[in-house]
């Protein structure tokens, strides 16, 4: 053998992995590959050719992990083969046709050469086989061109976060292309629990979808193994960067491997998702982000989610329940066979560190379908996913003498506008109709006491279901809401009144005691910043304003870059069950402003200016500005801005250099002292 050539810029254009930065042959199972072998002299008319594929640290024909086979005229069955297109002098060239079903990985090619009674053994050089959606036979296969460019290609994205009554939307680079990641992403298969316990059946079994989207569900976490990322809800987040910092996976996978795959700190959900949403795409699953506001998170398998309130107001952390305002996870799409064909599709796969399952902190796969007909039976993990789009949310209040009691049931708050970004823009799309029947349909309920029933067999529904205890329940005689009154945003006061209304003919005399805490996204509660009691008369059937007012001064300290307060009101009115009133109030950062001052071109620098004006009546230091986005600058950038007097305004210019055409989505984070994650993002088109 003189040389090899293994085509790659043709086969790489063929194979759909053009896009990827590494000098590698990447290619995709079931999917034939051209390579070119330059012989020293030509085969004799006896001579043999034989070649061996090989994948991981114990290859085996038996495992399918390795498979040898010869040059032959004709096409192979549905194995591996290796064609003889053409040869001229001492030229073949040859066609590698792999599996549709073979394991992804990097492969090892050899050859063999017998010929007049001697054989001569070679080594050709290694290539990387990833899944295939473009192809029909595989288990990935995505038809929707517009989908498959999106939920494959795409390697920028939307993630939307905030809440129910205000949802927001920060950019994501998700830059599975990127120089070294898919070398990342395959180091991650091979950190796993499984592959350290007995890596040949691992390498085996990585022909399934299935079994790599429930590997990484617990690699991209770090509590089990040497995973990912360490989470952290505490509001703390000294030895690590606050959650609210990344602006994509490309550092964080990064990080993790130049640590020598040490846990990188700190995630939470939607970093979590986001980077599980890299690693799918690279490896060529279809993945997207979803976003399901009021989550629950059901710890005791009950489909019901219990929060508890002191006499005077305060949210108390007592149950390992909770109702997060948002929570982030991932589908991926493929085949069930384990479920039958009406379970294809999309799949869920959750990486952030909820549950254990079987052992680990894993979650999924787990049909989307099956999770809206209620079949919490099946694989995997579905009674915790029907739980955090289904939950009824139970309301106790512990008495002044101790006792605790039943205040509400709520079978319609939890799982609101599950949403995802929509193929080919940055709009929301809403998927809730996916997850579950139409709320208060009869098919939902059917579904819901189908599940109860099958995750508890012996209790009988009466007892259990929420929408029998709200019919023993007593109709409050006054009700009541938070209204946001003003603007919301960091450094002014928050104004929101609440409003009482009597729903009875009979005069009534409340009383109310109201508390505001500054909280984390998934409840975690920071710090008391506001309370008040007071006591009003109602009139038959009249409805009041009392005003509530939080200013900077109080919440300032305590609030984190989630800018969340919840302020909540207890009313009671003598001899009645109280009436708990409670809203999540999110408040704007200022603007963070983007714009490119010279026409993008491919390899020309262009120059980029962030505009950002101190609103507050206090100067601002320790400013940092990130800046990454794939196809506009290599890495990211880490530049240090200039303390801010009160109310002055910085202008800060870089520069980028775009490698690839096309619409590419530029992200900064800026952060200082007392604005700990302000995110701006920009489209920007650039020219070849």
């Amino acid at each position: 053998l003189q040389s090899v050539n293994w085509q790659t810029a043709s086969n790489r254009q063929a194979h759909h992995t053009d896009r990827f930065y590494s000098q590698d042959l990447i290619v995709r199972r079931g999917q034939p590959f051209q390579m070119s072998l330059t012989l020293y002299r030509g085969l004799s008319s006896g001579g043999r050719v034989t070649f061996t594929a090989s994948t991981g640290p114990y290859p085996s024909e038996s495992a399918k992990t390795k498979a040898v086979f010869p040059l032959s005229n004709g096409t192979s069955s549905s194995g591996w083969g290796a064609q003889l297109v053409s040869s001229r002098d001492n030229i073949l060239n040859i066609s590698i046709l792999s599996p549709a079903n073979a394991p992804i990985g990097r492969y090892t090619l050899d050859m063999q050469i017998s010929s007049q009674g001697s054989d001569s053994a070679m080594k050709l050089g290694t290539f990387i086989l990833l899944f295939n959606p473009w192809l029909q036979a595989d288990g990935v296969f995505m038809s929707n061109h517009a989908e498959r460019e999106e939920y494959v290609q795409e390697d920028a994205g939307i993630i939307f976060v905030g809440s129910a009554n205000r949802i927001g939307m920060i950019g994501w680079n998700y830059g599975q292309f990127e120089e070294g990641i898919l070398n990342i992403c395959l180091s991650v298969l091979d950190n796993s629990l499984n592959f350290r316990r007995d890596p040949a059946t691992d390498v085996a079994r990585r022909n399934d979808p299935r079994y790599i989207g429930r590997v990484l569900s617990a690699m991209v976490n770090s509590n089990d193994d040497n995973g990912v990322l360490a989470g952290n809800w505490s509001g703390s987040y000294t030895g690590g960067r606050d959650p609210r910092n990344w602006n994509g996976s490309v550092e964080i996978l990064k990080e993790w491997q130049r640590s020598g795959f040490r846990p990188v700190r700190y995630g939470q959900c939607w970093v979590f998702a986001g980077t599980l949403n890299t690693v799918l795409r690279c490896l060529g699953i279809p993945s997207r982000v979803i976003t399901n506001f009021n989550s629950a998170h059901d710890t005791d398998r009950n489909l019901s989610v219990d929060v508890y309130y002191d006499p005077l107001g305060r949210p108390i952390d007592k149950s390992s329940d909770s109702v997060w305002n948002f929570h982030v996870w991932n589908e991926a799409w493929f085949v069930r066979p384990d479920l039958g064909p009406s379970y294809n599709g999309w799949q869920v796969l959750d990486a952030t560190p909820q549950e254990r399952s079987q052992g680990v902190f894993q979650c999924g796969p787990a049909s989307v379908i099956a999770i809206r007909e209620g079949n919490v039976d099946w694989d995997f993990d579905m009674p915790f996913i029907f739980a955090e789009v289904n939950a009824d949310r139970i309301t106790w209040i512990y008495e002044s003498n101790g006792t605790l009691k039943k205040n509400s049931s709520d079978t319609h708050s939890v799982g609101k506008y599950i949403s995802t970004k929509a193929v080919g823009s940055n709009s929301r799309m809403d998927v809730t109709e996916k997850y579950k029947y139409p709320e208060g349909s009869s098919q939902e309920r059917q579904v819901f006491e189908k599940a109860l029933g099958k995750l508890k067999p012996r209790a009988s529904f009466s007892a259990t279901s929420a929408s029998s205890l709200a019919r023993e329940e007593r109709e409050p005689s006054i009700s009541g809401k938070f209204k946001i009154a003003g603007v919301l945003a960091v450094g002014k006061e928050v104004n929101l009144i609440l409003m009482l209304k009597n729903l009875t003919s009979d005069t009534k005399t409340v009383t109310v005691n109201m508390t505001a805490w500054t909280i984390v996204y998934n409840g975690t509660l920071v710090h008391e910043v506001w309370k008040d009691s007071v006591t009003k008369s109602l009139n038959p059937e009249e409805e009041i304003e009392h005003p509530v007012k939080i200013t900077y001064a109080q919440y300032e300290k305590y609030l984190k870059a989630d800018n969340m307060i919840r302020t909540t009101a207890v009313c009671q009115v003598t001899d009645e069950p109280e009436v708990v009133v409670e809203r999540d109030v999110i408040l704007d950062n200022p603007t963070l402003t983007l714009e490119v001052l010279d026409e993008a071109r491919v390899q020309k620098p262009v120059n980029v200016q962030m505009l950002f004006s101190n609103p507050l009546d206090e100067p601002v230091k320790d400013c940092v500005l990130m800046v990454e986005g794939s196809g506009l600058l290599l890495g990211s950038l880490k530049i240090d801005v200039p303390a801010l007097r009160p109310k002055e305004r910085s202008r800060v210019r870089f520069e980028i250099l775009p490698t690839r055409s096309g619409t590419k989505q530029l992200l900064a984070n800026f952060s200082c002292n007392k604005f700990p994650a302000i995110k701006a993002m920009l489209s920007v088109d650039v020219a070849e």
